[in-house]
């Protein structure tokens, strides 16, 4: 089943979807339903990427720590 899913908060009593290309000229059927605070995301569940798979893939060469200071002293 395809599906396009779309977590909003409206402002107003109107919405706009915008649908990928193969959905044009298709029957779509669509569902608005308020979520439950249970349902609602937080911040911490919320685009949480799973990085598991770039494990050992970065080669740093040089003192990370001297880079990392270096970036701070950027923003003083």
């Amino acid at each position: 089943m395809e599906a396009l899913r779309q977590l909003i908060t409206p402002t107003n009593r109107r919405i706009t979807i915008a649908i990928p290309e193969e959905y044009a000229n298709r029957q779509l059927e669509v569902i608005v339903r308020p979520l439950s605070p249970e349902e609602a995301p937080t911040r911490d569940n919320e685009n949480k990427y799973d990085f598991s798979d770039l494990i050992g893939k970065l080669q740093w060469k040089g003192d990370a720590l001297k880079e990392q200071q270096k970036l701070r002293d950027e923003w003083k």
